[in-house]
């Protein structure tokens, strides 16, 4: 029997990842085994002592590194890891789904899934709501669903063979928010020769939770220093690479005057201008955002 393993990085939100680490306690097909990794041991205070099948430690902090504690902690133990946000709702047939995609496909070597809703681009989605959406599509009439070939994960809800993963690692100079490290991790992935997919029958919401997110001059250095950064190891496209850039440095620029609430387009302008700046100099470093 295949076993599957789930690891979630979480900072800033212990009530919440509790309800998270909950929720999948519904799954259909349970994971043989849930890594909680906090970047504080106050991330990881909420969850239930008693769960035999979760594992919580305080882990290094910032995306990639807590994901790389996870990947050790799970060891070679496992046929499949799924790697959810703590502000992410799957659908109870989720793991089930997961398992049966990478049987009928030996040939894919990452998954993502279907985002019924993603508050990262508002607000933010209540937990309520985004329960409500999950349960909704959980009782319409199911099926295989297609993959989409060329997809790379989406960092929210993204699940890989382990054998196809072997050695590799989220990338540790991309610090704190890390930003693109799911998307490099997929290039790592394809560049040894493996394919990457979007799962149709793999939905669930993503919050888009607010708390615990980066100031926004350090997201806005991130979203130019770490394309750049990028484009020299080589694993993504550089059209993607610069439409990222490119994009979001619009974005911020257009909206700065008139920002959105939930949004500090003034800050992440600034982070954007000085990375630009330190690419011109020469010394454009990912990791100077954690002195910003």
């Amino acid at each position: 029997m295949s076993r599957v393993a789930v690891i979630i990085a979480t900072r800033g939100r212990p009530a919440l990842v509790r309800e998270v680490v909950d929720w999948l306690a519904r799954q259909t097909r349970p994971a043989e085994r849930i890594f909680v990794v906090g970047a504080g041991p106050e991330d990881i205070a909420a969850l239930d002592p008693g769960r035999l099948d979760v594992t919580a430690l305080v882990g290094r902090p910032g995306s990639s590194p807590q994901r790389n504690d996870g990947l050790r902690l799970a060891g070679d133990g496992f046929d499949y890891l799924a790697f959810f946000d703590d502000d992410f709702i799957p659908s109870r047939f989720w793991l089930e789904n997961l398992v049966a995609a990478f049987e009928a496909r030996p040939d894919i070597a990452g998954l993502t899934g279907t985002l019924l809703a993603d508050g990262i681009k508002g607000p933010g989605i209540a937990l309520e709501d985004a329960l409500s959406r999950v349960a909704a599509r959980d009782a319409e009439p199911g099926g295989p669903g297609e993959l989409h070939l060329g997809f790379g994960p989406y960092g929210c809800n993204m699940a890989f063979r382990a054998s196809a993963i072997r050695g590799l690692a989220f990338d540790e100079r991309l610090p704190l928010y890390a930003w693109l490290e799911d998307s490099d991790f997929g290039g790592q992935i394809v560049r040894r020769g493996g394919r990457t997919a979007r799962a149709d029958a793999l939905w669930g919401v993503h919050l888009g939770n607010k708390a615990g997110r980066e100031r926004g001059v350090r997201i806005g250095y991130s979203q130019v220093a770490n394309p750049i950064y990028l484009a020299r190891k080589g694993n993504l496209p550089l059209s993607f690479l610069a439409g990222q850039m490119m994009r979001n440095m619009g974005s911020n620029l257009a909206r700065a005057l008139a920002s959105e609430p939930f949004i500090d387009r003034p800050g992440r302008l600034k982070g954007n201008l000085l990375a630009l700046a330190d690419a011109l100099r020469g010394c454009l470093d990912p990791g100077r955002v954690t002195r910003l």
